[in-house]
């Protein structure tokens, strides 16, 4: 039990939902440490010098970056094939971790950017699940018939933005882009990583994830 990775997380971050779909789909044994990102506990502070989550605690050493955590996990075990993907899937992710993010923070919290155009941003955003569309015509996923890891690498922040406004989300020109959404949300990975943990605290008793 003090030899399994440490995964600190909060159920709702997207960066923290991706962390946690590759874990379940490597099947590794971790424990799971829940937060509130208005209460952080000391020991996350001095796990994350970020202060982010997710941030995975090995035995030497801490994996803080999210989709450094999906590849850690996966090189462990990849029954799905996951990191079997083309060049183009990295160049995906790094468009959703950079522009797409961005509009998207824009588009959800624009009362912390006054001086920005929501309709602007949402636009933005949705230009790149518009070239996403292109890519899912004829596929279940982004790259064939099985997802990899750019799917599970995008598809959190796609699910937060669709919910910013879901009626408006549905209402546009990305009928594959709603299948991927709404086939990743029926999903049996889906529901296991969005299990509702109690909030950690000290001296709690370790809770298992994927056990």
């Amino acid at each position: 039990m003090a030899h399994l990775p440490i995964l600190w997380t909060f159920r709702r971050c997207p960066y923290a939902i991706r962390a946690r779909l590759a874990v379940a789909c490597a099947g590794l044994t971790v424990e799971v440490r829940e937060i509130l990102l208005r209460d952080k506990p000391p020991a996350f502070l001095q796990t994350s010098t970020s202060g982010t989550v997710p941030a995975l605690r090995l035995d030497h050493h801490v994996i803080d970056e999210s989709l450094d955590i999906m590849i850690w996990a996966l090189e462990q075990n990849d029954p799905l094939h996951l990191l079997r993907m083309p060049d183009a899937g990295w160049r995906l992710i790094e468009a959703n971790d950079g522009p797409f993010k961005t509009a998207l923070d824009h588009t959800k919290y624009n009362a912390r950017y006054p001086h920005l155009d929501r309709t602007a941003e949402r636009s933005a955003a949705a230009d790149h699940l518009l070239r996403l569309e292109v890519r899912l015509a004829g596929h279940l996923w982004l790259f064939g018939d099985h997802p990899t890891l750019a799917d599970y690498a995008v598809l959190p922040f796609v699910r937060q933005f669709a919910f910013v406004d879901r009626v408006w989300f549905d209402a546009q020109p990305w009928p594959g882009v709603i299948a991927w959404l709404d086939r990743f949300l029926g999903s049996d990975p889906f529901a296991q990583v969005m299990h509702k943990y109690v909030p950690w605290a000290d001296g709690d008793a370790p809770v298992l994830f994927n056990a």
